[in-house]
């Protein structure tokens, strides 16, 4: 039970990162490794690495003013050092284009697979996201 509080935790931190705008957890959650990879729910689709993963998320959570989430039916299951955690999350907010100083209302629901592993503490070594059509 304290491994899933743990990893409840890192998910809860990842999304707070909007809220908060600190983005130094973000690295300190993530594994930097060549073998981490993420794809997104916004645009660029391709597979990330660790390096343009960070800079894409930063820049997406300082974008984002307003920022809320909600996170639903979070599984998580742990198979010795390695977890799974699915989810679907509703994230809302107001995404800030500071060069013409205008908003537009960000409302989405995405499902969610996180795969972490446990280097003394738990870390993100996939992200993936994927907006449902609405």
């Amino acid at each position: 039970m304290a491994d899933k509080n743990e990893i409840s935790d890192v998910i809860a931190t990842f999304f707070n990162t909007g809220k908060t705008k600190n983005l130094a957890p973000l690295s300190a959650i993530q594994l930097d490794d060549p073998r981490f990879s993420s794809y997104s729910d916004v645009p660029p689709y391709d597979l990330k690495d660790y390096a343009t993963t960070i800079a894409l998320q930063q820049l997406r959570f300082v974008s984002i003013s307003d920022y809320a989430y909600e996170i639903k039916n979070e599984r998580i299951d742990v198979f010795d050092s390695c977890a799974v955690v699915t989810f679907t999350i509703t994230q809302t907010g107001m995404v800030v284009d500071n060069y013409s100083f205008r908003g537009e209302h960000l409302s989405m629901e995405s499902r969610g697979t996180f795969v972490l592993v446990k280097f003394q503490k738990w870390k993100i070594v996939h992200v993936h996201l994927s907006k449902i059509s609405a």
